[in-house]
């Protein structure tokens, strides 16, 4: 079972084991078309053609979730650090947020082996098991990315 836990008032841990080195990990997060495939709930898509992605620190990148009936999710932000193949940390929220008000993500991969740790650190939005919202929508993304990483999808 995957351990999901939430803290404080405006953030919220995610950590997953994914049965996958943290290079491929690293690239999910990193290259459109692996992040176009799973950057988003089940039942939502993000076409290949909205994800752009700068992985540099100031770097910026946005996508675009589409839910079932059609309802578009513009997302972007912008880089604040990044360590290959261990730390990324950057800003989420819509396009034209100011960056400085915008929620933080930091992505931690620890390498074990063919495995990887990730720890999902969302700081700025309050989440729990269940909401319906954020965290359920990141917990979910995460699931299609297990899925996708068990189907043999990315290499």
């Amino acid at each position: 079972m995957p351990e999901q836990t939430a803290t404080g008032e405006k953030q919220f841990t995610i950590t997953r084991v994914f049965d996958a080195p943290r290079e491929t990990i690293w690239r999910a997060w990193t290259d459109p078309d692996e992040a176009a495939t799973w950057w988003h709930p089940r039942g939502v898509t993000t076409p290949r053609e909205s994800v752009e992605i700068d992985v540099r620190p100031g770097g910026r990148y946005r996508y675009t979730m589409i839910a079932p009936d059609g309802t578009e999710y513009p997302t972007a932000g912008v880089y604040r650090e990044v360590v290959e193949p261990e730390r990324l940390v950057f800003t989420w929220g819509s396009p034209g947020d100011a960056d400085d008000a915008a929620p933080l993500i930091t992505v931690t991969l620890a390498d074990l082996g063919d495995r990887t740790e990730m720890t999902f650190h969302l700081d700025g939005i309050a989440g729990v098991p269940g909401d319906d919202n954020v965290y359920d929508g990141w917990a979910s993304a995460f699931d299609v990315l297990d899925e996708r990483l068990g189907a043999g999808g990315q290499r």
